[in-house]
């Protein structure tokens, strides 16, 4: 083998492109910038933002306002969770986790989503799989299922 020709692991150790593939930045295909307001939010804030809402639904709703053991009532924050994200993004676009981190969810037209791609988006975020499972945008099945797509405020 010469030292001109490629080595044999570069193509798939390297992704896809190393191979000569180019698949753009996340959200080109959508028509969204790279970068800055409106641009997909990346996973670090997106993982803050969830982390922020489950901390307000456990310990402040479920043990605070509702004085449950989330040990004992292992549903309540789960409900919790469900119905402040129902009610926040359906109003505001956006969760407290998801201010605090700079994102929001928008429609794929740029609005904020309607109702019922609202709550269709939360019962299947409240499975987890369909969030686990995304494509090169960034968007998890509860987005293409929902048409809305986080992006950075």
């Amino acid at each position: 083998m010469s030292s001109k020709e490629p080595r044999w692991t570069q193509t798939w150790l390297g992704g896809v492109r190393s191979a000569g593939v180019d698949l753009g930045y996340p959200g080109e295909r959508l028509g969204l910038p790279q970068e800055g307001s409106g641009s997909v939010s990346g996973w670090g804030r997106r993982i803050g933002a969830l982390v922020i809402d489950w901390m307000i639904c456990t310990w402040v709703v479920v043990q605070l306002v509702l004085r449950m053991n989330p040990a004992e009532s292992p549903w309540a924050p789960a409900l919790a969770f469900a119905v402040q994200y129902l009610l926040l993004v359906g109003f505001m676009g956006q969760t407290f986790g998801h201010r605090l981190m700079g994102i929001r969810v928008a429609a794929m037209d740029g609005g904020d989503p309607r109702w019922l791609p609202v709550f269709v988006r939360t019962v299947l975020l409240s499975l987890a799989v369909p969030a686990v499972i995304w494509d090169r945008d960034h968007r998890g099945v509860h987005d293409r299922v929902s048409n809305t797509v986080v992006v950075r405020m």
